[in-house]
This record gives structure tokens, sequence and C-alpha cells, in this order.
């Protein structure tokens, strides 16, 4: 298994002014979905921050997202160490499969893959 990209997830409810000063720095917007927001380097695809509200389908909103390539195997890798899920597995209208599992620290991480 291999991590694609690692996201830091904001929550706030100004989308529009984090859009502006993210700008500021080369970032574009490169996915809204009205509840979260993704911004990006257009010189490096793979460096983001997300802005959100809230989570639509989860009862928490994550601290970060990780990518990975099989999501399927981070789920069975977190679950066999007893890690505590947050989140279960599951796909999303959007085209993710994701779970949500706390780390050490109590940070909240979405587990996620493009399906």
């Amino acid at each position: 298994m291999s991590v694609r990209r690692i996201v830091p997830n904001i929550e706030s409810e100004a989308l529009e002014e984090s859009a502006e000063f993210y700008g500021l720095l080369g970032l574009e917007e490169v996915m809204n979905h009205g509840w979260i927001m993704t911004l990006a380097s257009p010189s490096a695809p793979t460096v983001q921050v997300s802005v959100m509200t809230g989570d639509k389908t989860a009862p928490v909103t994550s601290d970060m997202s990780i990518e990975v390539d099989d999501v399927d195997a981070a789920y069975a890798a977190m679950c066999d160490s007893g890690a505590e899920i947050v989140h279960p597995l599951q796909d999303e209208e959007w085209g993710v499969r994701r779970f949500f599992v706390r780390d050490p620290n109590g940070r909240v991480v979405n587990v996620l893959g493009h399906r």
C-alpha cells in the first residue's frame, strides 16, 4: 500500500474568504461540493488544502485526509491493529471509498481511495 497525498482539513464557515486567502499563495480551487472545497497548486496538483463547514456523511470533521492506493487494505490494517475506527468504511456519492480513524494524538484521519 502506498500514500498518494496528504491533505490538511480546516473546519471553517469562511470558504470564500479562505479561497481568496490561499489564492494569494497561488492555490486554486479544484473541487467544491458546497460543504468542502479543495485548493491545489497548479504546478504540483497533489499539494492541497481543504476547507469545510463540516462533513456531509460522517459524524465528525476530520483533521486530515490521506489518500492511499488500497483503502480496503488500509482499513484492514487499522482494524487489525485495534485502532479506533471513528467512521466505518463506505463508498461516497462523490466517488471515494473512505473511513475515519483516530491517531495516537487524538486526531481524526480520513483515509480514502478514489473509485
